[in-house]
């Protein structure tokens, strides 16, 4: 049957712009382009059609599709990242940086990220434009199978939002729980995007009534107690030892 939006898939994707790989879910696509991220979790990734999980040229594309099919398609600006906006190229005085500002560095000012594209005087060129602003993009894509197992969903929601697998999800009488591992609080990327998580779950599942996060911390094991290590205690000396010794 055809794929239509609210349906969840397992998906494969690599992301090009021109011939370079920019976003991939393949571990040696990634190593290749140079792109790798120890840090990630790559494989395919599950995504729900219709809530812009990829982008939206892309998500266009596997709309009317079927499990198994395989393909390419070039997504323009419009679907993309948008166009090159020249209002968004900023020049910002050089005493708002930390450091020196140089071509090509990446920098933050008032909590929007850029790219500094010239340095003039005093005053650093920044393009606050997202970096593949204005380009077409190529996608080759797999769709593996369709997700039909709501604790599957969801597992698959939070490995997108988090990149975290290491999360129990449990779905009982109107209430999704979700067994949260030890000082997962220290996650920032967890942290920013669990309210999303909430939001999606709410939207997408009417029988769930609470979202319960647990976070078990068990009581740390006590250190075995070494075993006291008796010395030997000197021979006592006698009348035959004093002899030998002279």
């Amino acid at each position: 049957m055809a794929l239509q939006e609210g349906d969840f898939i397992r998906l494969r994707y690599t992301g090009r712009v021109g011939e370079s790989i920019f976003d991939t879910t393949d571990e040696e696509n990634a190593k290749e382009e140079g792109i790798y991220n120890p840090r990630a979790e790559y494989g395919p990734v599950t995504v729900r059609l219709g809530s812009h999980h990829v982008i939206i040229g892309l998500e266009d594309e596997l709309i009317g599709k079927e499990v198994g099919a395989e393909g390419e398609v070039d997504v323009p600006p419009e679907k993309g990242f948008g166009a090159h906006e020249d209002g968004a190229v900023k020049s910002v005085p050089v005493t708002q940086f930390r450091e020196k500002p140089q071509r090509g560095m990446r920098i933050e000012v008032e909590g929007r990220e850029g790219v500094v594209i010239d340095v003039i005087g005093r005053r650093a060129v920044v393009d606050f434009n997202h970096p593949l602003a204005g380009k077409t993009l190529n996608y080759s894509y797999a769709i593996l199978e369709k997700v039909e197992d709501p604790v599957e969903q969801i597992k698959g929601l939070i490995k997108l939002f988090s990149g975290r697998t290491d999360i129990g999800v449990t779905i009982a009488d109107g209430t999704a729980e979700l067994e949260l591992p030890p000082a997962i609080t220290y996650d920032r990327r967890w942290m920013v995007w669990r309210g999303t998580l909430v939001r999606e779950i709410f939207e997408n599942y009417s029988d769930v009534n609470d979202v319960v996060m647990k976070e078990t911390i068990s009581r740390p094991e006590k250190p075995e107690t070494a075993p006291e290590v008796v010395e030997a205690e000197e021979p006592a000396e006698t009348e035959e030892t004093k002899e030998s010794e002279e």
